[in-house]
């Protein structure tokens, strides 16, 4: 993926220790839900959607950094995964404008709420939220994946803040902005109702 981002006249870095230093983090054992099979996931999905964006391989970059840094116990994770590409892009040959938006598409996944007409943010942002769209035994596992994550905090005190999440999700007027991705919308939010209704009844 690096390589084929590499831009301008060369020479270049091998890409692979990146590449390798990123799956290292996607693999750290805090990780239960932000796997490298998210990563996965979220690619295979980039892909579906990959047509309805302007620069899908700033998507698949941003994909891949968009939680290269996470800690369950700290906040910012998305804006020290967005400087650590800053950091590592430049270094690896990929374009400034490249890396900007990259970063970019990185921080804006605290919210997931693409501006109209950011077709880059809402296909990364399609993807990154797919999850919420599948199958209940898969929503279920996705759930408490995410529950493990956070087994340090008390089990009142997760419910409250995993509800807040949910509730700030549903209150979006769309979840999914691409024409691929809009097929998800009536699963994803039966599938968070439904896990609402279970933590608040």
């Amino acid at each position: 993926m690096l390589r084929r981002c590499q831009e301008g006249p060369g020479p270049f870095p091998d890409p692979r220790p990146y590449g390798e230093n990123l799956l290292a983090r996607w693999a750290e054992p805090q990780r239960r839900y932000h796997t490298t099979g998210h990563l996965a996931a979220v690619l295979d999905r980039i892909d579906e959607l990959a047509g309805h964006c302007a620069d899908p391989d700033a998507v698949r970059l941003a994909a891949w950094f968009h939680d290269a840094v996470y800690r369950p116990d700290h906040s910012e994770n998305e804006e020290r995964s967005a400087r650590l590409a800053e950091l590592a892009l430049p270094e690896a040959g990929v374009s400034p404008d490249r890396t900007a938006e990259t970063a970019r598409l990185v921080r804006l996944t605290v919210t997931h709420d693409p501006a109209p007409g950011d077709t880059n943010g809402e296909v990364l942002c399609d993807a990154d939220l797919a999850v919420l769209a599948g199958p209940p035994e898969q929503y279920a596992a996705y759930a408490a994946a995410v529950r493990e994550e956070y087994a340090f905090v008390p089990d009142e005190e997760f419910r409250e803040g995993r509800a807040e999440v949910l509730r700030s999700l549903l209150g979006l007027e769309r979840l999914f902005r691409t024409p691929g991705g809009e097929r998800w919308e009536p699963t994803a939010r039966h599938n968070m109702a439904t896990e609402l209704s279970l933590l608040t009844g």
